[in-house]
C-alpha cells in the first residue's frame, strides 16, 4: 500500500488573479474540470489511495467539490490553515496527526506524471528523514535550484543559484513525520526551510526524475497541460 500525500492547496494564487480572487488555484478550470479532479485521477493512476488536502483560502470550496474523494477513486481529508497562513511547512505540520508516519508532500498547483512507486522505494532505502525530487531542467521550465551529482543533492536554494544548478525541486518530496518536529505550532515555515535543514545535516535523498513536470500557477503552464491533456484523450 503506497504511503498518503499532502496536497498543499492553501495558497493565494496572487499570479493568477482576477480569476483567483472568487475561486482557489486548484478549482481553475483546466480543459474543461477543475484542475483538482486531473491531480487526484493521476494519483489514483500511479496507485495513491489517499491524500490530505492542506487548504487555506477558500479551502471550503475546494472540500465542497472533492468531498470524500470517492468518485476519483480516492480517500480524501482535509486540514485547514485557520485565520493566519502558516506557510507550505506550518501547513504540513498541521496536517501530522491526518498523515502518519510517513507521506509524499506536493503542490496544490503541480501535475506530475512520475513513479510514485520508485520514489517511495527510494526514499525507504535511503533511511533518511526526507526526500527531494529533481528534474535536470537546465533553466528551460523555471530557473534551477539545486545541484545533483552521483545521485546526491549537493546544494539546494531558490534564491542563490550557481551554474553548477542544473536540476530544480521537481515538486514531490517524501518526508518522515520527525522532519517537521522542530516547527513550533503555529508558527510559519516554508517547505524550503525543511529541504534545507535535511540537506545541512545530511537528512536530504535525491530522486531523480525523467519526466517533466507541470504547473498551473501561470498562464504558460495552464496552455503547457491543458495541450497535454487534449493529447491524453
Amino acid at each position: 500500500m503506497s504511503l498518503p500525500v499532502a496536497i498543499l492547496a492553501g495558497g493565494l494564487a496572487t499570479r493568477l488573479r482576477p480569476v483567483t480572487e472568487k475561486i482557489p488555484k486548484s478549482l481553475i478550470e483546466i480543459d474543461g474540470e477543475p484542475f483538482l479532479a486531473h491531480q487526484l485521477r493521476l494519483l489514483h493512476s500511479r496507485g495513491i489511495g489517499r491524500a490530505v488536502l492542506c487548504v487555506g483560502y477558500l479551502g471550503e470550496t475546494i472540500r465542497d467539490f472533492a468531498g470524500s474523494g470517492e468518485r476519483f477513486g480516492m480517500e480524501l481529508d482535509y486540514s485547514f490553515d485557520g485565520p493566519v497562513l502558516r506557510g507550505t511547512g506550518g501547513a504540513i505540520h498541521q496536517a501530522l496527526p491526518l498523515l502518519g508516519d510517513a507521506f509524499f508532500v506536493l503542490y496544490g498547483d503541480s501535475y506530475l506524471p512520475c513513479d510514485y512507486a520508485r520514489v517511495e522505494q527510494a526514499f525507504h532505502a535511503s533511511g533518511k528523514t526526507g526526500l527531494m525530487t529533481v528534474y535536470q531542467n537546465s533553466g528551460r521550465w523555471d530557473s534551477s535550484n539545486v545541484e545533483f551529482a552521483v545521485g546526491r543533492i549537493l546544494a539546494y536554494d531558490k534564491r542563490s543559484r550557481t551554474p553548477r544548478m542544473r536540476h530544480i525541486d521537481y515538486g514531490l518530496g517524501v518526508f518522515s513525520q520527525t522532519a517537521f518536529a522542530a516547527i513550533e505550532p503555529g508558527s510559519v515555515c516554508d517547505l524550503a526551510e525543511i529541504y534545507q535543514k535535511l540537506l545541512a545535516s545530511d537528512q536530504l535523498a535525491g530522486c531523480e526524475i525523467h519526466e517533466r513536470f507541470y504547473e498551473i500557477g501561470s498562464r504558460e503552464g495552464i496552455e503547457d497541460l491543458t495541450r497535454l491533456l487534449r493529447g491524453m484523450r
